[in-house]
């Protein structure tokens, strides 16, 4: 069993940055797949991005070149790295993993974005 936990939103003003974390209980070492996904109010919902454990990534167009994800295996972690920050981001992000044929979900953190 993993247990995943968020870290690192809050408020930021349009244009600011932010980085985002979760941190496996577990190893994560044997993830297929670990992802960043975000729902915003009345919206499903979508993929933000994605990173294979061969270390290829995924994005949706909308965060093409401002977002970059990453995982560091040895501290049980992956992290978004957002940029150039716009209104639209605003959402609670969900870290996602999938083990085999375990998909583990964290909790959610909070990301708003003032215009």
């Amino acid at each position: 069993q993993v247990q995943l936990v968020e870290s690192g939103g809050g408020l930021v003003q349009a244009g600011g940055s932010l980085r985002l974390s979760c941190a496996a209980s577990g190893s994560i070492f044997r993830a297929n797949v670990m992802g960043w996904y975000r729902q915003a109010p009345g919206k499903q919902r979508e993929l933000v991005a994605a990173i294979t454990s061969g270390g290829s990534t995924n994005y949706a167009d909308s965060v093409k070149g401002r977002f970059t994800i990453s995982r560091d295996n040895a501290k049980n972690t992956v992290y978004l790295q957002m940029n150039s920050l716009k209104a639209e981001d605003t959402a609670v992000y969900y870290c996602r993993v999938v083990i085999g044929p375990d998909d583990y979900w964290g909790q959610g953190t909070q990301v708003t974005v003032s215009s």
